[in-house]
């Protein structure tokens, strides 16, 4: 098979739905049942909701589960180079010829009929999960949760629901409450539920659907608590209290989903090994990651590069706390965002944090919000803020103003992947 062979079909199937998103069930039991189910033969499933955090926290019990010498398949969203990254195979990113495969398996099924993109491709996902041996599968949901497409397993090993807060309301609702019942959706009878750090409203949601169907609840703060103490992690619950490394993935807020990970491996029924690797071992690229090589690096020369996707409010007060930790250094954003975000509520609370913000338009995103609206909603928003027309030209005027700066790409998961496709 030609290596374009998975990008040919992932094209057209760009083209067999009018809209990007378009929640419902319907269409993807449709091609399931064509396939004979597919998501009835899956290995053991940990199954993770949320706004932020869903994939680091999957991240983190991977390294733990491969950790203890299990055998792991990982289905994530979106990628950030190419798109082989949203299937793990018992650990191996998929192939490109099983990929091809298994697209073409699923383009067959659905002869012409109309799905999403997300639809059929997770469809993929769960025919090669099927048909390969795994000790477990981890699914990270990709919007919302009720009427996700990877919320077709009726009993998963135990379902996860990270940190809930305002996004995507187009599509989940407006009010906490709202988006915490899409997110609870994946909640199944009977089936532990893991949850992580929740404003009250949020928790409220989750334990009411979780009592309706039976679902023992494990909350942060009530049945797991997690902290830093001396520069190592401390994880408690019901099972007894455990020492452990600080976790490989930066900033504070990833103690809290290393807590949802320790707490998801004990229920499992794993041990100290386990816990340990899920600190040491995890990587999750593009969330306050450094950059170390590529022509950007280069540009940067003695400045430090580093990259961080997040989009939404929450993700923005997250990086400041990160930057706020790290050591003393003139700091400068490069920000790229889409159109569909709240761009100010990202924006305010780095504000504190950052000397100047060049605002750039994503390359190739039609939803990318313009240089010049980013620069001036991040004025409004307490940034020095300033354009360039592309991402290599703002990198260069911060080092020539700045030659030891610490830069920070974000605002985006698409330039995010940008960035790693040309540094990676």
């Amino acid at each position: 098979m030609s290596g374009a062979g998975s990008d040919i079909i992932l094209e057209r199937m760009m083209s067999l739905h009018p809209k990007v998103i378009d929640l419902t069930l319907d269409r993807v039991w449709r091609l399931l049942g064509a396939l004979e189910h597919p998501e009835r033969r899956l290995p053991p499933v940990v199954h993770i909701a949320g706004t932020n955090g869903k994939g680091s926290t999957l991240a983190m019990i991977r390294a733990g589960l491969e950790g203890a010498g299990k055998t792991v398949h990982t289905y994530t969203s979106p990628h950030l180079a190419r798109f082989h990254e949203r299937i793990r195979l018992a650990g191996r990113l998929i192939s490109e010829d099983h990929l091809t495969e298994v697209l073409d398996r699923c383009d067959t099924a659905n002869n012409g009929e109309s799905i999403t993109y997300f639809e059929i491709t997770t469809v993929a996902a769960l025919l090669a999960f099927s048909e390969v041996p795994a000790d477990y599968t981890l699914l990270e949901v990709g919007l919302g949760g009720r009427l996700d497409a990877t919320n077709v397993v009726s009993k998963p090993a135990i379902t996860v629901i990270t940190p809930v807060s305002i996004d995507h309301t187009q599509f989940l609702g407006d009010t906490i409450e709202e988006i915490a019942a899409e997110k609870a959706g994946i909640i199944k009878p009977g089936v532990p539920v893991v949850v992580g750090p929740q404003p009250e409203a949020a928790l409220e949601v989750i334990e009411r659907q979780a009592s309706r169907l039976g679902a023992p609840v494990l909350a942060y703060g009530q049945h797991w608590h997690v902290w830093e103490e001396h520069g190592r992690l401390v994880f408690q619950d019901e099972s007894g209290l455990v020492d452990l490394p600080r976790p490989a993935l930066l900033g504070a807020h990833q103690v809290q989903n290393a807590g949802a990970a320790l707490a998801v491996l004990r229920v499992l029924g794993f041990g100290e090994e386990a816990c340990e690797a899920a600190m040491s071992d995890a990587v999750w690229p593009a969330r306050m990651q450094r950059l170390r090589r590529g022509p950007l690096v280069e540009a940067a020369a003695a400045a430090e590069l580093w990259l961080d996707g997040g989009h939404n409010p929450a993700a923005g007060e997250m990086i400041a706390k990160v930057l706020a930790g790290l050591p003393e250094r003139s700091t400068h954003l490069v920000c790229g965002m889409l159109n569909t975000k709240d761009v100010a509520g990202f924006l305010r609370p780095l504000a504190s944090h950052a000397d100047t913000l060049t605002a750039v338009s994503i390359p190739g995103e039609t939803a990318t919000l313009p240089a010049e609206e980013t620069a001036r909603i991040a004025a409004g928003a307490g940034h020095d803020s300033r354009t360039a027309a592309v991402l290599s030209e703002a990198v260069r005027a911060i080092v020539a103003a700045d030659p030891q700066a610490r830069i920070l790409i974000c605002g985006s998961l698409y330039l995010a992947g940008r960035v790693l496709r040309e540094n990676g």
